[in-house]
């Protein structure tokens, strides 16, 4: 009985946390973006702590709570999109999975979620889920014309700002597909790391990834670059526009997660060769600012998933 009112309690506690973490995403306009990534924390704890039930019983009574006191659309839209990934993070804590599984479960769950509330978005309102972020940024590129003409700009530079907005506007919209994958891999990756610090403060252990040299991505990654770029061409020389945007989004995860995949190799070298933590982080920072070798990082990244340079290092 004592175990069921504390569960209760802290339910009820956890729930008013996250409401409050639902008011803030709305009506605090920088530090809401961080309220949204960690709306799911509470009832990662709560799942982790006292079970599946009472993680589901919080997460309904926040919805409701929030729609009473923001609106309905807005609280549907933060439970689909963001509760079934922290669910899923807490079962894994909870069931004590490797944390390699619980952050890869989390992200493909966060995913589904994500377009499961952008879908349902379209389907009550028949408007394109991100209509107003582009309004916002026409709008915004208004008013940078008004600051142009106060400097004196000419109609050619300006019309010139002009078409380079247009343009880039246009692959934003291309890479909305990327922009819904680094979501949901940012708010899991947020939810892991720190419920993991939250869990082991209150006293639970919770399982960790490996060291970050330890770290090697699929060599999955390295074939979707390669049809990535096939899928391009065609798409270009064919007018195959869906083909085009799905090549180009499947080319920037893959570039992005060669990247990655370059820096655990650059890490693990600098940490070989005895550098020093301050010369190479002025080095991997250059290296991420300079275009040309940005993209030999990621190649060689990349290429690091198949060869596994660093077993080549360790036989040395």
């Amino acid at each position: 009985m004592a175990n069921k009112i504390n569960s209760m309690t802290e339910s009820g506690i956890l729930a008013a946390i996250t409401v409050v973490m639902a008011l803030v995403a709305v009506y605090v306009p920088i530090l809401g973006i961080v309220a949204v990534l960690l709306w799911p924390l509470p009832m990662i704890v709560l799942i982790v702590r006292h079970g599946l039930k009472w993680g589901l019983m919080a997460v309904v009574v926040a919805a409701v709570l929030t729609s009473i006191l923001v609106e309905p659309l807005v609280s549907l839209r933060l439970a689909l999109a963001f509760a079934p990934g922290g669910i899923a993070l807490g079962i894994g804590y909870r069931r004590g999975w490797p944390g390699v599984r619980i952050f890869t479960i989390g992200v493909i769950v966060s995913l589904m979620a994500k377009l499961a509330a952008l879908g349902l978005v379209f389907l009550i309102t028949n408007i394109h889920p991100f209509t107003m972020q582009f309004d916002a940024l026409n709008d915004s590129f208004q008013k940078s014309v008004e600051i142009y003409q106060s400097f004196h700009m000419t109609d050619a530079q300006i019309e010139q700002a002009r078409e380079t907005f247009t343009q880039n506007l246009q692959v934003v919209k291309l890479l909305l597909p990327l922009v819904v994958v680094l979501m949901g891999l940012m708010d899991t990756a947020l939810n892991f790391f720190i419920g993991g610090k939250v869990l082991r403060r209150l006293g639970h252990d919770v399982p960790v990834f490996p060291k970050f040299t330890e770290w090697r991505l699929p060599k999955f990654f390295l074939y979707l670059f390669g049809f990535s770029l096939i899928g391009m061409y065609w798409g270009t020389t064919r007018e195959l526009s869906l083909l085009y945007q799905v090549s180009l989004n499947g080319n920037m995860i893959a570039t992005f997660a060669g990247i990655l995949q370059g820096i655990v190799l650059f890490q693990y070298t600098t940490e070989h060769y005895h550098w020093s933590k301050v010369l190479s982080t002025v080095v991997l920072v250059f290296i991420l600012f300079n275009g040309v070798l940005l993209q030999l990082l990621a190649f060689t990244g990349l290429f690091d998933m198949v060869f596994d340079y660093r077993r080549r290092f360790g036989r040395r």
